[in-house]
């Protein structure tokens, strides 16, 4: 993204191009104040030649050093960039010749030294991502955090289709899948597997068992059914008798049904069942029925309504920052956290994970990785790629300079001071 620095912010590039010029401008400074300097003991000696001899000798080498200091790093740094002063000279702007082996050897040295499988292994396991991300999302802001920002991203990715489209889809799927097989055979196969399998024997011990629980409770309204149905002449009591009779039969009969096995109902509804089961399977007239049935329940219009329906109350539901599923999706992320740090198994699990996933991608696409960066470096214009690499090293390149500068008057410093010791 690019800003103007009207609006206070600069683009990345413009910042570094900048500084870049700041301290080209030092580096310049440096060679042209020791450039003065030893203009300054030329005119001095011209005008005092016998003032200050020994003194000025010294300044005079340091500077005289320090320019030469200064230019020849100057060469050396715009060499790597461009031909110093417009001049082809040999081995200068390298970058522009070596672009593509730069580009090469850059994609071997990152591979060599970054994406080997043991050492993306050991900066792995010394981060201890598992430990960080547990204490992370253990935090209920952090967790909340996550919810937000998961939500907002299920969201987005849920505008992209058109409505239209995924009832479209929806329908051709429930309509094209399930219901091109007839539907009666597979619940007669599923019913006849789970009859003989006594898998339904739970339930009907529940139905049961809530059946007489229901008797139990039953007396007023037996006792209302049989007053209400009975002869205006009869006696009170008397149906009182009838309904008390009703009742403990009913009763009686109820808990021998819940609590016999082999009790002639659930024998009955048993042998029912197994007809059933084999009619969906053999009986037309049974198949038939049902897939009338399966026809009403999955029609084109119903099916797209419905599918409508759905999709619209998923899109509210994910979009809906105070909703429940923000807060479930917060509870799980605060739930995984304080798992992570309470369980030293599952961040050991976790970290084998991440550890071998990282290995195999190393393994498998270090070298695919690799030849992107040279090929992107490849591709690269050799004047832009050239302005590229200075604008991201050239500052630091500029200290080069300023201590060829520094260097070299020290330098010269030095060896005027060994050349009179030499000579005295």
């Amino acid at each position: 993204m690019s800003l103007t620095p009207s609006g206070g912010l600069w683009s990345s590039d413009q910042a570094k191009r900048v500084e870049l010029r700041r301290m080209k401008a030092v580096a310049t400074g440096f060679f042209l104040v020791v450039t003065a300097v030893y203009i300054a003991t030329l005119w001095h000696g011209a005008v005092w030649p016998g003032s200050f001899v020994g003194i000025r000798g010294f300044v005079q080498a340091g500077s005289e050093a320090g320019m030469v200091g200064a230019l020849a790093d100057w060469f050396a740094v715009t060499a790597i960039f461009r031909h110093p002063l417009g001049l082809p000279i040999p081995h200068t702007s390298l970058i522009k010749k070596k672009k593509d082996q730069v580009g090469t050897q850059l994609g071997d040295f990152i591979r060599e030294n970054f994406l080997t499988p043991d050492l993306v292994e050991r900066q792995i396991r010394e981060v201890g991502a598992p430990r960080r991300l547990g204490d992370w999302l253990a935090l209920p802001a952090h967790a909340e955090r996550v919810a937000a920002e998961l939500g907002a991203a299920l969201g987005k990715l849920a505008d992209l289709p058109k409505d239209e489209d995924v009832a479209r889809v929806m329908q051709t799927w429930v309509v094209d899948r399930i219901s091109e097989p007839d539907w009666a055979p597979i619940a007669g196969k599923l019913l006849s597997d789970v009859l003989e399998e006594g898998r339904h024997k739970a339930l009907m011990d529940l139905v049961f068992e809530r059946a007489h629980e229901w008797a139990l409770t039953s007396e007023p309204i037996i006792q209302k059914l049989v007053s209400d149905d009975s002869p205006g002449w009869t006696p009170k009591f008397v149906k009182g008798l009838v309904g008390d009779k009703i009742h403990r039969e009913f009763v009686e009969f109820t808990a021998r049904v819940r609590y016999e096995q082999n009790h002639g109902l659930r024998r009955a509804l048993e042998r029912w069942l197994m007809e059933v089961a084999d009619d969906l399977v053999r009986d037309p007239v049974m198949i038939e029925r049902v897939e009338k049935i399966k026809a009403q329940i999955i029609s084109p219009q119903s099916v797209e309504h419905m599918s409508l329906l759905l999709w619209t109350k998923t899109k509210q539901t994910l979009k809906d920052p105070t909703g429940a599923m923000q807060a479930r999706l917060a509870e799980a992320a605060l739930r995984v956290g304080v798992r992570l740090q309470q369980s030293a198994e599952l961040r050991e699990r976790l970290d084998d994970w991440i550890v071998g996933t990282a290995r195999y991608l190393a393994e498998r696409f270090s070298v695919e990785a690799v030849a992107i960066i040279s090929e992107t470096v490849k591709r690269w214009d050799v004047d832009d790629a050239s302005r590229k690499i200075e604008l991201n090293v050239g500052k630091d390149l500029q200290f080069i300079r300023i201590n060829g500068t520094v260097v070299g008057s020290l330098a010269g410093v030095v060896i005027h001071a060994l050349s009179l010791l030499s000579f005295r």
